[in-house]
């Protein structure tokens, strides 16, 4: 093992096993305890706070977008009742928008009867009456931003005054700005057109236009009337839509509270799937929880394990709610995986209860249950929670608020676990012990009593179980479990045959080679579109935006802020260098979208200078020509010059930019980073906003955080690993697993459509808890194996392990297979993370782990040789002075350390220690004499030793006891003095029983000794002594020589051997 610091495990132990004697002797208290507190904290949920801010949650907290906007709101606050304009907004606010195609797929939407629907669509959007609560009523027009008194309106339909003469060609729309001939309005058209196809600077088609309404959001209650207003809108236009009122227009819609609903949309879908998910979880642990032994079957168990993970999670749930932390639609993945986790920790005390020998009192099976399961349901919880509080410190709030809520749970599903699930084995225990159906509750025979008493197939099929405690030991009551064996065997052979590991190896560098390639593809960021249900009308709304509205999708605000002297030239040429330097960037496109008051006005005032006779040389002429001539109110550069209280100095001032040709969140994240780089190298305080900017942060963070977390979490559970399973070569092997499957995990989510995002990033740090639940199990069972040799080891660790993993990875997907059926892009990434996650873990436990610890691990180097030193005969011989037979076997004798209980059964609870996730015994059953045996052959270097020593005194020695028969080792002399003991023994016997009174006998001292566990041991001459009935008297008879292996491996086929 290396070295070892067992402390942990030691207390863990010892622990475990006073809580097991607790909980047997009073399992009731341990029940209804988590029942009532259950009750308790579920009464949190009338407090439950729904937080559904898209914003908030998939933006970092402290996000340089957001301190961003802090400076532009401190100096430019929008005002939406009086001052609103577009292109200058700090947040989105409260708005209706509408991307418009035409039905009848034409590419042109400049035509009469298109215009004139629009016209009617923006008529009818405006009358569109809200109703609220309180019996108020309003419309848009009551409710619209605006400036300077005049709503916002789409000016941009004011065409249908001339688009009669623009369908026919007679007058032409020049890109991008123009003139109405007739309302002499300036139509932007990049801002309502999508999609243009221009022809030396003229419009010929347009295939698509949107429209905006914008409502007042400066004060609370013009917020709630606003998002009222946007409900009714979103469902006004889809009924529109939907019975066909317009018939030359697709309208597609979208609205600030769009990725609100779809967050609550995503959240329903998957409450239906909690119902089938249980049952599906339960009939899967009932099936695998049944045996053919109809006592020791626990079915029950296996659905009490689902019922407890449940009840843990709901009050882990109502803890979280009643300190405060707010509720997520997220959060409603965790139940899934607490179902997984939970019946997983169910697999491993079941395996452990059945190890435990079932002639022990209840109390001290439950005890030793809990000390074996101990290091495995432990060191799986703990790097679960640790893994789940690591992104507690994640920057991003839809992160901290799900590992909160699943880190508790975690917490509680241990917690509930160790109590009530314990509480409900120890009941099962004592109904076990009873020899009870598990279904009916009656009490049923055992097989082999079964068997003898001639009972009918059925009963013996579905009525039969139980060990018969007369003889608990027989191999009819006892079968080994065939999958176990598959492991063992089959497995192993497999995985120890070269070409078999080559092949491992060759599908473990593909898959290396794989992940290496999606690695390299990876995208990153949050669509908007992956928030909404694929079903959802915002799908089809991002789909059209993408379309035609990437080529001019965003309008961005430069804010210098600072006390300087903007009539300084050399204030003025690094304004414009910063200006143009933005400009001369592939992001932005050139002066003519640049909006700057410095650039225009200077430009007029240099223009004009001989009509205006004014001077702009020092900071007061400055000021007040800028104030005359610039910032009058109609003019939208009054919004541009944060001047102080006095009027005398400017504060702050702010230009506009325009993005062009920008797709995707990797352009988006490069777009970001640019702009920021380049106002950073300016000597000028300045910084660069859009209301999106603080989205496009996620982008930023996201790959650092996850490669820190990943980091953080592999050192941690490789630390965690050793404190529990303490070998230095186990925790490198453990460090080598979770990175190996990590980067297996990002490499193939890149290829299975799924964006590194801050959904994502949660799979992630829960990926590495789950990442360690089996590899580190399967190390350490190897490490821990006494075999000399790899190919021993690899059949042990497999043998202990296999089927366990095999069930905990069926658990686990199944727990969480519901959610791929919820039609969500955010649960369909849990579920496509954790399969793989699972599936990588298993197939590294399965497969890559064995085959790489038997090449380059403990005893890979050594070459195997048959030991000639000590046969196995000799190996597990009970002293060196006498000769264990298939059919003799001591009693009572101290071998190898451990004390035979007065059946001939080692005491269970010893150095047997559980090698794994707690199932190095069988899941189902394994008799207690294949236990025995195998502690037999399993002796240190020591005991050999003392087997050779002991065998070379021998050979200098005569024996004093020399059996006979078939088993001729000593010579023909003794075998018939010994006939002659036994005819004189005989004639002894049938003589007392003549001379004893009617309805006496005189029992059999042997057997009077076999059945009393309290009797001295007797002195005097021993007996070598043969059963062949479970019932009948012991006779002596002489040994004979059997080919029965089960007579090696079960104690019930027992012969005594005393010498004097």
């Amino acid at each position: 093992m290396g070295c070892k610091l067992t402390f942990v495990d030691d207390v863990l132990n010892r622990s475990f096993y006073k809580l097991g004697l607790v909980v047997g002797k009073q399992p009731g208290y341990f029940i209804i305890i988590p029942v009532l507190l259950t009750l308790l904290m579920i009464t949190g949920y009338q407090r439950v706070h729904y937080e559904m801010d898209p914003e908030y949650l998939f933006s970092p907290v402290s996000g340089q977008g957001k301190l961003e906007r802090r400076i532009v709101e401190e100096y430019f606050k929008v005002n939406y009742s009086h001052r609103f304009n577009v292109g200058r907004i700090t947040r989105p606010g409260r708005f209706g928008r509408v991307i418009i195609v035409a039905k009848d797929n034409d590419t042109n939407m400049l035509r009469t009867e298109v215009w004139k629907e629009l016209r009617q669509l923006d008529e009818y959007v405006q009358n569109v009456t809200v109703t609220l609560e309180n019996g108020d009523t309003f419309s848009y027009r009551e409710e619209c931003a605006r400036w300077e008194g005049q709503c916002f309106v789409n000016d941009i339909l004011n065409l249908d005054k001339i688009i009669g003469e623009v369908e026919r060609g007679e007058l032409n729309l020049t890109f991008p700005i123009m003139f109405n001939p007739v309302t002499w309005e300036a139509h932007a058209f990049p801002v309502f057109f999508g999609g243009s196809t221009v022809v030396d600077d003229v419009i010929v088609s347009v295939p698509a236009v949107q429209l905006v309404w914008f409502l007042r959001t400066d004060t609370k209650l013009q917020q709630e009337r606003g998002a009222a207003w946007e409900d009714a809108f979103l469902d006004a236009v889809g009924i529109a839509e939907d019975t066909g009122r317009f018939k030359h227009i697709s309208i597609a819609r979208f609205a600030s509270r769009t990725l609100d609903h779809e967050l609550e949309k995503n959240t329903k879908t998957v409450i239906p799937f909690f119902s089938s998910t249980f049952i599906l979880m339960g009939i899967f642990s009932i099936v695998t929880c049944m045996m053919g032994d109809w006592v020791r079957s626990k079915p029950w168990l296996g659905l009490l394990g689902n019922i407890s993970a449940v009840m843990a999670t709901a009050a882990a749930f109502g803890c979280a709610i009643y300190i405060g932390i707010s509720f997520i639609g997220i959060n409603l993945a965790a139940p899934f995986l607490m179902i997984g986790i939970g019946i997983d920790d169910t697999f491993v005390m079941l395996a452990a209860w059945r190890r435990t020998s079932p002639k022990l009192s209840v109390p001290e099976r439950m005890a030793i249950m809990l000390s074996e399961a101990a290091v495995s349901i432990t060191i799986t919880s703990v790097t679960d929670m640790l893994s789940f509080f690591i992104g507690v410190f994640s920057p991003f709030p839809s992160v901290q608020i799900f590992c909160m809520y699943s880190g508790l749970a975690v917490c509680f599903t241990f917690v509930w676990h160790l109590t009530f699930f314990s509480g409900c084995v120890a009941v099962s225990g004592y109904r076990e012990k009873q020899n009870r159906h598990t279904i009916t509750m009656l009490k049923v025979l055992p097989e082999s009593r079964a068997r003898k008493e001639e009972k009918s197939w059925i009963y013996r099929i579905f009525c039969s179980g139980g060990i018969d405690h007369v003889d608990p030991d027989n191999p009819i009551d006892n079968k080994e479990h065939c999958i176990m064996g598959f492991f063992r065997t089959t497995m192993a052979d497999c995985l120890n045959n070269s070409l078999i590991k080559a092949l491992v190896i060759l599908v473990f560098l593909a898959y290396l080679a794989g992940a290496g390639y999606g690695v390299t593809n990876l995208q990153e960021g949050l669509e908007r579109r992956k928030l909404s249900k694929v079903d959802s009308y915002s799908v089809v709304f991002f789909d059209r935006e993408d379309l035609y509205y990437r080529e001019f999708p965003y309008r961005i605000q430069v804010v210098i802020s600072g006390n300087y002297n903007y009539s300084d030239p050399k204030i003025q040429e690094e304004v414009e260098t910063l200006t143009q330097r933005l400009e001369n960037t592939s992001y932005i496109s050139n002066s003519l979208y640049t909006e700057s008051w410095l650039r225009t006005f200077v430009n007029y005032v240099e223009r004009n200078n001989d009509y205006l006779n004014v001077s702009i040389d020092t900071e007061e002429d400055f000021i007040h020509n800028l104030k005359e001539l610039w910032l009058f109110p109609a003019n939208p550069f009054s919004l541009d010059v944060k001047l102080n209280e006095a009027g005398n100095q400017i504060l702050a001032s702010r230009f506009l930019i325009q993005a062009i040709n920008i797709s995707g969140t990797n352009h988006e994240k490069e777009m970001v980073k640019a702009l920021r780089d380049v106002v950073a190298q300016s000597p000028l305080n300045a910084s660069v906003f859009h209301p999106y900017f603080v989205f496009f942060d996620q982008f930023e963070l996201v790959r650092p955080t996850s490669i820190q977390n990943l980091c953080y979490g592999a050192l941690m559970m490789m630390i965690t690993s050793f404190i529990f399973i303490p070998n230095i070569l186990c925790s490198l092997w453990v460090a080598f697993s979770i990175i190996s499957i990590e980067v297996g995990v990002v490499g193939y989510m890149a290829l299975w459509d799924i964006n590194l995002d801050s959904i994502s990033m949660i799979n992630l740090i829960m990926c590495i808890g789950f990442s360690v639940d089996f590899t580190a199990h399967i190390c350490y069972a190897y490490m821990a194996s006494k075999a000399k040799h790899p190919k021993e080891r690899v059949s042990e660790c497999l043998y202990s392990l296999g089927l366990p993993i095999v069930q905990g990875s069926f658990s686990t997907i199944l727990g969480v297979v519901a959610l791929l059926l919820a039609d969500s892009y955010i649960f369909s990434v849990f579920f496509k993370m954790v399969f793989m996650v699972i599936f990588f873990g298993a197939m590294h436990g399965l497969f890559l782990l064995p085959v790489l610890l038997s090449l380059f691990g403990p005893g890979s180097c050594t070459r195997h040789e048959k030991d000639l030193k000590i046969s196995k005969v000799e190996k597990i011989f009970p002293n060196p002075y006498c000769l264990p037979h298939p059919q003799l076997v001591l009693n009572d004798q101290i071998y190898n350390g451990k004390n035979i209980s007065p059946h001939g059964v080692y005491k269970i609870y010893g150095d047997d220690k559980d090698l794994g996730i707690g199932t190095s015994g069988e899941d189902t059953s394994e008799s207690s004499s294949n236990q025995s045996q195998r502690r037999q052959i399993s002796g240190d270097e020591n005991t050999r030793k003392k087997y050779e020593d002991g065998w070379k005194k021998y050979n200098q020695s005569t024996s004093q006891f020399q059996p006979s028969g078939e088993l001729d080792l000593y010579g023909p002399e003794t075998d018939r003095v010994w006939h002659r003991q036994r005819r004189g023994s005989n004639h002894r016997e049938r003589f007392e029983n003549l001379r004893s009174p009617p309805g006496h006998r005189v029992e059999d001292p042997v057997m009077a000794r076999r059945t009393s566990d309290t009797s001295p041991q007797r002195d005097g001459p021993y007996r070598v002594m043969r059963t062949h009935s479970h019932h009948n008297i012991h006779r002596a008879r002489a040994p004979r020589r059997t080919n029965s292996h089960q007579n090696l491996e079960h104690l019930d086929y027992v012969a005594e051997m005393r010498f004097p």
